[in-house]
Protein backbone atom coordinates (compact mmCIF):
# COMPACT_ATOMS: atom_id res chain seq x y z
CA UNK A 1 0.00 0.00 0.00
CA UNK A 2 1.12 3.45 -0.84
CA UNK A 3 2.13 6.09 1.78
CA UNK A 4 -0.93 8.93 1.68
CA UNK A 5 -0.64 11.38 -1.42
CA UNK A 6 0.87 14.54 -1.28
CA UNK A 7 -1.75 16.43 -1.86
CA UNK A 8 -4.43 14.88 0.63
CA UNK A 9 -4.33 17.51 3.58
CA UNK A 10 -6.39 15.30 6.00
CA UNK A 11 -9.54 16.12 4.72
CA UNK A 12 -12.69 14.09 6.82
CA UNK A 13 -15.86 13.56 5.05
CA UNK A 14 -18.61 16.78 6.13
CA UNK A 15 -15.32 18.29 8.07
CA UNK A 16 -17.29 21.96 6.91
CA UNK A 17 -20.09 20.73 8.92
CA UNK A 18 -20.29 20.00 12.40
CA UNK A 19 -21.03 16.40 13.44
CA UNK A 20 -24.16 16.09 16.06
CA UNK A 21 -25.89 19.87 14.78
CA UNK A 22 -25.76 19.36 11.62
CA UNK A 23 -25.50 15.78 11.01
CA UNK A 24 -26.33 12.74 12.94
CA UNK A 25 -23.23 11.06 13.90
CA UNK A 26 -22.30 7.24 13.61
CA UNK A 27 -18.72 5.64 14.66
CA UNK A 28 -17.38 4.28 11.15
CA UNK A 29 -15.15 1.59 10.47
CA UNK A 30 -11.38 1.96 10.01
CA UNK A 31 -10.57 2.97 6.11
CA UNK A 32 -7.00 1.38 6.92
CA UNK A 33 -5.98 -1.49 8.64
CA UNK A 34 -9.45 -3.07 9.54
CA UNK A 35 -8.56 -6.50 8.75
CA UNK A 36 -4.70 -7.30 7.95
CA UNK A 37 -2.58 -6.62 5.00
CA UNK A 38 -2.33 -9.26 2.40
CA UNK A 39 0.10 -11.81 2.78
CA UNK A 40 -0.36 -13.87 0.08
CA UNK A 41 1.91 -12.29 -2.69
CA UNK A 42 5.57 -12.42 -1.19
CA UNK A 43 6.90 -10.50 -4.18
CA UNK A 44 10.85 -10.16 -3.96
CA UNK A 45 12.38 -6.79 -3.59
CA UNK A 46 12.68 -5.93 -7.42
CA UNK A 47 9.10 -7.01 -8.19
CA UNK A 48 7.67 -5.25 -5.37
CA UNK A 49 9.57 -1.89 -6.37
CA UNK A 50 8.56 -2.51 -9.68
CA UNK A 51 4.45 -3.17 -8.49
CA UNK A 52 4.91 0.46 -6.65
CA UNK A 53 5.78 2.45 -9.53
CA UNK A 54 3.30 0.88 -11.86
CA UNK A 55 0.76 2.09 -9.14
CA UNK A 56 2.13 5.18 -8.42
CA UNK A 57 3.45 6.42 -12.17
CA UNK A 58 0.55 4.67 -14.41
CA UNK A 59 -3.28 6.03 -15.39
CA UNK A 60 -5.12 3.21 -12.61
CA UNK A 61 -9.13 3.46 -13.27
CA UNK A 62 -11.43 1.36 -11.09
CA UNK A 63 -14.45 0.68 -13.66
CA UNK A 64 -16.82 -0.17 -9.91
CA UNK A 65 -16.03 0.88 -6.29
CA UNK A 66 -18.20 2.11 -3.25
CA UNK A 67 -15.89 4.16 -2.05
CA UNK A 68 -18.15 5.08 1.06
CA UNK A 69 -17.66 4.58 4.51
CA UNK A 70 -20.16 2.44 6.64
CA UNK A 71 -20.40 2.40 10.18
CA UNK A 72 -18.62 0.17 12.47
CA UNK A 73 -21.84 -1.63 14.11
CA UNK A 74 -23.88 -2.89 11.21
CA UNK A 75 -26.86 -2.54 13.35
CA UNK A 76 -26.29 1.07 12.72
CA UNK A 77 -26.46 0.61 9.08
CA UNK A 78 -30.14 1.39 8.45
CA UNK A 79 -30.37 4.34 10.51
CA UNK A 80 -26.83 5.62 8.52
CA UNK A 81 -28.67 5.19 5.44
CA UNK A 82 -31.92 6.61 6.34
CA UNK A 83 -29.57 9.88 7.44
CA UNK A 84 -28.71 10.15 3.91
CA UNK A 85 -25.01 11.33 4.23
CA UNK A 86 -22.96 8.63 3.21
CA UNK A 87 -19.36 9.81 4.36
CA UNK A 88 -16.61 9.48 1.28
CA UNK A 89 -13.69 7.81 2.30
CA UNK A 90 -10.97 9.83 1.65
CA UNK A 91 -8.30 8.56 4.01
CA UNK A 92 -8.31 5.71 1.90
CA UNK A 93 -8.89 6.76 -1.49
CA UNK A 94 -5.59 9.16 -0.63
CA UNK A 95 -3.34 5.24 -0.32
CA UNK A 96 -5.10 3.64 -3.15
CA UNK A 97 -2.70 4.84 -5.71
CA UNK A 98 -6.51 5.48 -8.31
CA UNK A 99 -6.14 8.25 -10.61
CA UNK A 100 -10.06 7.79 -11.29
CA UNK A 101 -12.75 5.94 -9.63
CA UNK A 102 -16.10 5.11 -10.77
CA UNK A 103 -17.97 5.32 -7.47
CA UNK A 104 -21.99 3.87 -7.22
CA UNK A 105 -22.91 5.59 -4.21
CA UNK A 106 -25.77 3.37 -2.48
CA UNK A 107 -27.98 2.53 -5.33
CA UNK A 108 -29.80 -0.52 -4.66
CA UNK A 109 -29.74 0.25 -0.83
CA UNK A 110 -30.98 4.26 -1.56
CA UNK A 111 -33.41 3.52 1.31
CA UNK A 112 -33.76 7.08 2.29
CA UNK A 113 -37.39 7.51 2.33
CA UNK A 114 -38.45 3.39 1.52
CA UNK A 115 -37.04 0.34 2.11
CA UNK A 116 -37.31 -0.28 -1.73
CA UNK A 117 -34.73 1.12 -2.59
CA UNK A 118 -33.94 2.89 -6.09
CA UNK A 119 -36.48 5.96 -5.54
CA UNK A 120 -35.59 8.82 -8.26
CA UNK A 121 -35.64 11.59 -5.25
CA UNK A 122 -33.45 9.61 -3.06
CA UNK A 123 -30.40 8.99 -6.01
CA UNK A 124 -30.78 12.67 -6.40
CA UNK A 125 -30.01 13.75 -2.93
CA UNK A 126 -27.71 11.23 -2.44
CA UNK A 127 -25.97 12.60 -5.30
CA UNK A 128 -26.26 15.67 -4.41
CA UNK A 129 -24.89 15.56 -0.52
CA UNK A 130 -22.15 13.42 -1.66
CA UNK A 131 -21.11 16.31 -4.48
CA UNK A 132 -21.34 19.02 -1.65
CA UNK A 133 -18.37 17.39 -0.12
CA UNK A 134 -16.39 16.84 -2.37
CA UNK A 135 -16.82 20.70 -3.44
CA UNK A 136 -15.29 21.55 0.08
CA UNK A 137 -12.17 19.46 -0.43
CA UNK A 138 -9.27 19.66 -3.45
CA UNK A 139 -8.17 16.23 -3.14
CA UNK A 140 -10.87 14.35 -5.18
CA UNK A 141 -12.43 15.50 -7.51
CA UNK A 142 -15.64 15.52 -9.51
CA UNK A 143 -14.69 13.51 -12.72
CA UNK A 144 -17.08 14.15 -15.37
CA UNK A 145 -14.55 14.10 -18.53
CA UNK A 146 -11.32 12.59 -20.18
CA UNK A 147 -9.84 16.26 -19.13
CA UNK A 148 -10.49 15.54 -15.54
CA UNK A 149 -8.77 12.26 -15.43
CA UNK A 150 -5.86 13.84 -17.32
CA UNK A 151 -6.37 16.59 -14.21
CA UNK A 152 -6.36 14.06 -11.56
CA UNK A 153 -3.33 12.00 -13.17
CA UNK A 154 -1.11 15.53 -13.32
CA UNK A 155 -1.94 17.22 -10.39
CA UNK A 156 -1.72 13.84 -7.93
CA UNK A 157 -5.59 13.80 -7.57
CA UNK A 158 -8.18 11.00 -8.04
CA UNK A 159 -11.38 11.63 -10.26
CA UNK A 160 -14.23 10.68 -8.55
CA UNK A 161 -16.76 9.64 -11.31
CA UNK A 162 -20.47 8.83 -10.32
CA UNK A 163 -22.23 6.14 -11.38
CA UNK A 164 -25.13 4.11 -10.77
CA UNK A 165 -25.51 0.28 -11.08
CA UNK A 166 -29.18 0.85 -12.88
CA UNK A 167 -31.79 3.09 -14.42
CA UNK A 168 -34.05 1.71 -12.24
CA UNK A 169 -34.80 5.26 -11.00
CA UNK A 170 -35.86 6.39 -14.08
CA UNK A 171 -38.61 4.43 -14.56
CA UNK A 172 -40.28 5.69 -17.68
CA UNK A 173 -39.46 9.06 -18.03
CA UNK A 174 -35.99 8.87 -20.47
CA UNK A 175 -35.74 13.05 -19.76
CA UNK A 176 -33.96 11.35 -16.16
CA UNK A 177 -31.11 10.69 -17.88
CA UNK A 178 -30.22 14.38 -19.13
CA UNK A 179 -31.13 15.12 -15.36
CA UNK A 180 -29.01 12.86 -13.80
CA UNK A 181 -26.05 13.42 -16.17
CA UNK A 182 -25.68 16.98 -15.33
CA UNK A 183 -25.54 15.94 -12.06
CA UNK A 184 -22.60 14.22 -13.09
CA UNK A 185 -23.37 10.82 -13.25
CA UNK A 186 -21.10 9.14 -16.13
CA UNK A 187 -21.88 5.34 -16.11
CA UNK A 188 -25.20 3.78 -15.83
CA UNK A 189 -26.56 0.25 -15.65
CA UNK A 190 -29.31 -1.18 -17.51
CA UNK A 191 -31.43 -3.30 -14.69
CA UNK A 192 -29.74 -4.54 -11.46
CA UNK A 193 -31.19 -8.08 -10.55
CA UNK A 194 -34.76 -7.14 -10.96
CA UNK A 195 -36.17 -6.35 -14.08
CA UNK A 196 -37.14 -2.41 -14.87
CA UNK A 197 -38.62 -0.50 -17.69
CA UNK A 198 -35.78 -1.30 -19.41
CA UNK A 199 -34.83 -4.77 -19.81
CA UNK A 200 -34.29 -8.10 -17.63
CA UNK A 201 -32.46 -8.43 -14.32
CA UNK A 202 -30.40 -11.86 -13.57
CA UNK A 203 -32.52 -12.60 -11.02
CA UNK A 204 -35.71 -13.51 -12.83
CA UNK A 205 -36.89 -16.82 -13.95
CA UNK A 206 -37.40 -15.13 -17.26
CA UNK A 207 -35.50 -12.68 -19.41
CA UNK A 208 -37.33 -10.68 -22.07
CA UNK A 209 -35.06 -8.83 -22.95
CA UNK A 210 -34.09 -5.25 -24.07
CA UNK A 211 -37.94 -3.57 -24.36
CA UNK A 212 -38.79 -0.81 -26.83
CA UNK A 213 -38.51 1.73 -23.64
CA UNK A 214 -35.21 0.23 -22.70
CA UNK A 215 -33.64 0.94 -26.81
CA UNK A 216 -35.22 4.35 -26.25
CA UNK A 217 -33.22 4.44 -23.06
CA UNK A 218 -30.02 3.56 -24.86
CA UNK A 219 -30.22 5.86 -28.13
CA UNK A 220 -30.33 8.76 -25.02
CA UNK A 221 -27.29 7.45 -23.64
CA UNK A 222 -25.49 7.63 -26.33
CA UNK A 223 -26.12 10.81 -27.35
CA UNK A 224 -25.49 12.06 -23.72
CA UNK A 225 -22.03 10.40 -23.44
CA UNK A 226 -23.52 7.90 -20.43
CA UNK A 227 -21.37 5.20 -19.89
CA UNK A 228 -23.08 1.55 -19.96
CA UNK A 229 -23.04 -1.23 -17.61
CA UNK A 230 -24.93 -4.38 -18.18
CA UNK A 231 -23.32 -6.21 -14.77
CA UNK A 232 -26.58 -7.19 -13.56
CA UNK A 233 -28.47 -7.69 -16.50
CA UNK A 234 -30.30 -10.95 -17.63
CA UNK A 235 -28.13 -12.77 -20.11
CA UNK A 236 -30.96 -11.94 -22.99
CA UNK A 237 -30.81 -8.67 -22.17
CA UNK A 238 -26.93 -7.74 -22.11
CA UNK A 239 -26.53 -8.98 -25.55
CA UNK A 240 -29.53 -6.99 -26.94
CA UNK A 241 -28.01 -3.97 -25.50
CA UNK A 242 -24.69 -4.48 -26.69
CA UNK A 243 -26.21 -5.05 -30.04
CA UNK A 244 -28.67 -1.87 -29.77
CA UNK A 245 -25.82 0.56 -28.50
CA UNK A 246 -23.72 2.61 -31.25
CA UNK A 247 -20.70 2.71 -28.71
CA UNK A 248 -19.08 0.17 -26.54
CA UNK A 249 -20.64 -0.88 -23.77
CA UNK A 250 -19.31 -2.08 -20.22
CA UNK A 251 -19.59 -4.88 -17.73
CA UNK A 252 -17.63 -3.63 -15.23
CA UNK A 253 -17.95 -5.81 -12.30
CA UNK A 254 -18.73 -9.46 -13.22
CA UNK A 255 -16.74 -12.74 -13.58
CA UNK A 256 -17.07 -15.57 -16.34
CA UNK A 257 -20.28 -18.21 -15.58
CA UNK A 258 -17.63 -20.53 -17.63
CA UNK A 259 -15.75 -20.55 -14.58
CA UNK A 260 -17.94 -19.97 -11.77
CA UNK A 261 -21.65 -21.00 -12.70
CA UNK A 262 -24.08 -18.28 -11.56
CA UNK A 263 -26.66 -16.04 -12.49
CA UNK A 264 -24.14 -13.35 -11.16
CA UNK A 265 -21.06 -14.25 -13.73
CA UNK A 266 -21.48 -13.42 -17.54
CA UNK A 267 -21.52 -16.38 -20.25
CA UNK A 268 -18.94 -16.37 -22.39
CA UNK A 269 -21.42 -15.63 -25.37
CA UNK A 270 -21.65 -11.70 -23.25
CA UNK A 271 -18.38 -11.68 -22.45
CA UNK A 272 -17.64 -12.15 -26.49
CA UNK A 273 -19.96 -10.31 -27.70
CA UNK A 274 -19.26 -6.95 -25.93
CA UNK A 275 -15.61 -7.44 -26.74
CA UNK A 276 -16.52 -7.93 -30.18
CA UNK A 277 -17.59 -4.09 -30.12
CA UNK A 278 -14.91 -2.86 -27.90
CA UNK A 279 -16.29 -3.35 -24.55
CA UNK A 280 -14.71 -4.26 -21.64
CA UNK A 281 -15.51 -6.60 -18.56
CA UNK A 282 -13.98 -5.27 -15.28
CA UNK A 283 -13.10 -7.82 -12.88
CA UNK A 284 -15.54 -8.33 -9.79
CA UNK A 285 -13.86 -8.96 -6.27
CA UNK A 286 -17.26 -8.60 -3.91
CA UNK A 287 -17.70 -11.48 -1.45
CA UNK A 288 -18.59 -14.71 -2.78
CA UNK A 289 -19.10 -13.34 -6.04
CA UNK A 290 -15.71 -14.76 -8.49
CA UNK A 291 -15.31 -17.83 -7.00
CA UNK A 292 -13.46 -20.39 -8.68
CA UNK A 293 -12.92 -24.15 -8.34
CA UNK A 294 -9.31 -23.81 -7.92
CA UNK A 295 -9.73 -21.21 -4.98
CA UNK A 296 -13.08 -21.78 -3.49
CA UNK A 297 -12.51 -19.88 -0.46
CA UNK A 298 -12.82 -16.29 -1.86
CA UNK A 299 -9.31 -14.05 -2.27
CA UNK A 300 -7.43 -12.49 -4.92
CA UNK A 301 -6.23 -15.56 -6.18
CA UNK A 302 -10.02 -16.49 -7.30
CA UNK A 303 -10.68 -13.42 -8.49
CA UNK A 304 -7.46 -13.22 -10.88
CA UNK A 305 -8.60 -16.76 -12.08
CA UNK A 306 -11.32 -14.80 -13.77
CA UNK A 307 -8.85 -12.10 -15.12
CA UNK A 308 -6.94 -15.11 -16.92
CA UNK A 309 -10.02 -16.86 -18.05
CA UNK A 310 -11.64 -13.45 -20.04
CA UNK A 311 -7.80 -12.93 -21.10
CA UNK A 312 -7.93 -16.06 -22.88
CA UNK A 313 -11.70 -16.00 -23.79
CA UNK A 314 -11.49 -12.21 -25.70
CA UNK A 315 -7.72 -11.14 -25.48
CA UNK A 316 -5.81 -8.75 -22.78
CA UNK A 317 -7.32 -5.80 -24.36
CA UNK A 318 -11.01 -6.34 -23.75
CA UNK A 319 -10.56 -7.04 -19.47
CA UNK A 320 -9.83 -4.68 -16.97
CA UNK A 321 -11.17 -4.31 -13.35
CA UNK A 322 -13.87 -3.19 -10.74
CA UNK A 323 -13.43 -4.90 -7.83
CA UNK A 324 -16.78 -3.72 -6.19
CA UNK A 325 -15.28 -3.10 -2.75
CA UNK A 326 -15.62 -0.63 0.15
CA UNK A 327 -14.81 0.99 3.38
CA UNK A 328 -16.57 -1.68 6.14
CA UNK A 329 -17.84 -4.97 6.35
CA UNK A 330 -19.07 -6.00 2.95
CA UNK A 331 -20.27 -8.83 4.11
CA UNK A 332 -22.60 -7.58 7.02
CA UNK A 333 -23.69 -5.20 4.27
CA UNK A 334 -24.73 -8.47 2.01
CA UNK A 335 -26.33 -9.98 4.73
CA UNK A 336 -28.41 -6.99 5.83
CA UNK A 337 -29.44 -6.02 2.33
CA UNK A 338 -29.63 -10.10 1.35
CA UNK A 339 -33.64 -9.22 -0.25
CA UNK A 340 -32.87 -5.85 -1.51
CA UNK A 341 -29.50 -7.06 -3.54
CA UNK A 342 -30.77 -10.28 -4.96
CA UNK A 343 -27.83 -12.21 -3.10
CA UNK A 344 -30.19 -15.77 -3.26
CA UNK A 345 -31.50 -15.54 -6.73
CA UNK A 346 -27.81 -14.28 -8.26
CA UNK A 347 -24.90 -16.63 -6.21
CA UNK A 348 -27.25 -19.32 -4.78
CA UNK A 349 -27.06 -22.02 -7.28
CA UNK A 350 -23.40 -23.42 -6.30
CA UNK A 351 -22.53 -24.24 -2.29
CA UNK A 352 -19.34 -22.31 -0.93
CA UNK A 353 -18.00 -21.21 2.28
CA UNK A 354 -18.75 -17.95 3.24
CA UNK A 355 -15.86 -15.87 4.46
CA UNK A 356 -15.61 -12.56 6.47
CA UNK A 357 -14.10 -11.02 3.35
CA UNK A 358 -11.72 -11.01 0.58
CA UNK A 359 -8.19 -11.43 1.20
CA UNK A 360 -6.25 -9.12 -0.71
CA UNK A 361 -9.24 -7.09 -2.70
CA UNK A 362 -11.24 -5.85 0.62
CA UNK A 363 -11.18 -2.75 0.73
CA UNK A 364 -10.34 0.12 -2.30
CA UNK A 365 -7.15 1.24 -0.75
CA UNK A 366 -5.58 -1.94 -1.22
CA UNK A 367 -7.11 -3.44 -4.24
CA UNK A 368 -5.46 -2.42 -6.71
CA UNK A 369 -1.85 -2.33 -5.65
CA UNK A 370 -2.48 -6.26 -4.81
CA UNK A 371 -3.64 -6.60 -8.24
CA UNK A 372 -0.67 -4.95 -9.94
CA UNK A 373 1.52 -7.04 -7.56
CA UNK A 374 -0.32 -9.94 -8.79
CA UNK A 375 0.11 -9.00 -12.22
CA UNK A 376 3.64 -8.06 -12.26
CA UNK A 377 4.52 -11.43 -9.95
CA UNK A 378 2.67 -13.60 -12.91
CA UNK A 379 4.85 -12.46 -15.73
CA UNK A 380 2.72 -9.60 -17.17
CA UNK A 381 4.60 -6.98 -19.06
CA UNK A 382 4.60 -3.44 -18.18
CA UNK A 383 2.16 -2.44 -21.39
CA UNK A 384 0.11 -5.49 -20.31
CA UNK A 385 -0.48 -3.88 -17.02
CA UNK A 386 -0.87 -0.17 -18.13
CA UNK A 387 -3.84 -1.79 -20.37
CA UNK A 388 -5.67 -3.40 -17.96
CA UNK A 389 -5.37 -1.11 -14.93
CA UNK A 390 -6.82 2.23 -16.97
CA UNK A 391 -6.01 1.87 -20.86
CA UNK A 392 -8.77 -0.27 -22.00
CA UNK A 393 -11.23 2.01 -19.79
CA UNK A 394 -9.56 4.91 -21.27
CA UNK A 395 -10.01 3.50 -25.02
CA UNK A 396 -13.55 2.81 -24.50
CA UNK A 397 -14.42 6.24 -22.69
CA UNK A 398 -12.42 8.06 -25.22
CA UNK A 399 -15.50 6.85 -27.97
CA UNK A 400 -18.42 6.99 -25.09
CA UNK A 401 -17.68 10.35 -23.71
CA UNK A 402 -16.89 11.98 -26.70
Amino acid sequence: MLEPAERYTGYRAYDYLEAGVDYREFTYAAQIGRVPEYAGLQLTDEQSTRAKKLLAEETVISLHEHVQVFPENMEDLRDHIRAGREPTGYEGLARSGLTAVFDNGMDGTCCISSDAGWKYQDVLFDLGVRMADLAHQDYVIKGESLKDIQLAKDTGRIAHIFALEAATPIENEVDRLDVLYGFGVRQMGIAYSEANYLGGGLKERGDGGLTYFGEKAVARMNKLGIAIDISHSGDRTCVDVIKASTKPVFITHAGARGLWPTNRMKTDETIIECAKRGGVIGIEAAPHTTLSPAHPHHSLESVMDHFQYCVDLVGIEHVSFGPDTLFGDHVGLHHAFAAQLSLGQAHGQVDFEEVPYVDGVENPAEAMGNIIGWLVKNGYSDDEIRAVVGGNTMRVLEEVWF
